[in-house]
């Protein structure tokens, strides 16, 4: 795999997608992709991040180096160009309540075996306000079951540049994208919780998330 174009080791429809949100994140918004060296470069993993935009997933895969796994709802399979590009670059469907659909978890479970990296976003669905909210076990689900580690991103002014709501994006907004140390299963996991097990695990991949901060603000 290239260092330069990590997308020559990718599946070709992937990789070509990649590399314009790559292209239209630079030439569209300002702002920083921090901490790249906290990806792994070998093994599966879930990457965690928070959502308050339709641009989230684009932003948190767009300059990563492997290929990744997203979700979406089985809805936006609505046939044409649309569905067929959604399989050709691996999206899992899934019901709206990702923790009760027996078949995406089985999907996803496989895929970490294949040591491929998960994308999801704890919060479940995006941000009324750009805020944090509070996460949905499906994440922690996932991380306990899979026993993998969990990188935890964070997604700093998706928001204003196309929040929940907004019709057209505010180009020119700046936008940073943070990834954090990756969380071995002894620190998001509690096996003994019982019932809570999978809320807590989120709880604690949240609270990571949380405490990323977004880069300085340069000044030229």
């Amino acid at each position: 795999m290239s260092v330069a174009f990590p997308q020559l080791g990718m599946e070709p429809v992937y990789g070509v997608s990649q590399y314009f949100a790559a292209s239209a994140y630079a030439a569209l918004f300002r702002g920083e992709i921090v901490g790249l060296e906290n990806i792994p470069r070998t093994g599966g993993f879930l990457l965690a991040a928070n959502h308050a935009s339709h641009l989230d997933p684009f932003l948190v895969g767009a300059y990563l180096p492997r290929q990744v796994t997203f979700f979406a709802r089985k809805t936006l399979w609505t046939g044409g160009f649309a569905s067929w590009w959604l399989d050709a670059v691996g999206v899992i469907p899934v019901d709206r309540d990702g923790g009760s659909d027996v078949g995406a978890i089985k999907r996803v479970l496989s895929a970490l075996k294949q040591e491929r990296i998960i994308i999801m976003f704890p919060e479940g669905t995006r941000s009324p306000d750009g805020r944090l909210q509070a996460p949905k076990p499906g994440v922690g689900l996932f991380a306990c079951r899979a026993q993998v580690p969990v990188v935890p991103a964070r997604i700093f002014g998706s928001f204003e540049a196309l929040g929940k709501g907004g019709s057209l994006p505010r180009f020119g907004t700046r936008v940073d994208v943070v990834y954090g140390q990756p969380m071995l299963p002894a620190a998001y996991d509690a096996p003994d919780a019982g019932k809570e097990r999978y809320q807590i695990a989120s709880e604690r991949i949240m609270a990571e998330i949380a405490r990323l901060q977004p880069p300085a603000e340069r000044v030229v």
